[in-house]
């Protein structure tokens, strides 16, 4: 499941926001430890949900899970949410690979790539797949190392476009937060 790249401007987090974020965490799990289950209802998860949107928040807790625990500490809550919402685009880059590196195993396969790309318009997700590996595979291994991933999506705007890479989700967490939270504002 690709990230939407959207056409609006980012929009400002507020310190509002961003405490009540964390007071959502102190909430959910106040023993400190997030676990996945309790990952997933924080951003609306349920058992109705797709298993396409179950994998994707799979992913993304295994890449807040810095220290592979199986739990996400607040330390490691905090960072996330400062990648997510601060970060610079290399590392937000790096962040995505390693969502959409869904073995594990530092690269991106052709399998995995097509995971990420959602309604092609004239071209069969094959064939985009193809045109990505031919400009971004620099070796011709058939896989996309970290650092071909985000050199390629740095260079070309057509890669980053396929990939649907949101480089700026902040809307995503305060849409998230708002419409799972008991008081909205």
């Amino acid at each position: 499941m690709g990230q939407v790249q959207g056409g609006e401007e980012d929009s400002e987090v507020g310190i509002s926001q961003i405490q009540e974020l964390y007071k959502k965490f102190a909430d959910e799990c106040p023993s400190g430890k997030l676990h996945l289950h309790e990952f997933k209802r924080i951003f609306g998860i349920t058992s109705d949900s797709t298993a396409e949107e179950s994998a994707y928040m799979d992913n993304l807790f295994r890449s807040f899970d810095t220290n592979n625990d199986n739990t996400i500490d607040f330390m490691e809550y905090v960072a996330a949410l400062h990648l997510v919402l601060r970060g610079r685009l290399e590392d937000k880059l790096r962040w995505s690979f390693k969502v959409y590196d869904r073995d594990g195993n530092g690269r991106l396969d052709k399998h995995e790539v097509k995971q990420l790309i959602k309604d092609p318009e004239k071209l069969t997700p094959d064939q985009i797949c193809d045109r990505i590996f031919e400009l971004i595979d620099e070796n011709n291994d058939g896989q996309l190392s970290l650092q071909e991933f985000v050199e390629g999506a740095q260079k070309d705007k057509w890669v980053m476009e396929q990939l649907r890479l949101d480089l700026r989700p902040t809307g995503w967490f305060i849409d998230h937060q708002a419409k799972n939270s008991p008081t909205k504002s």
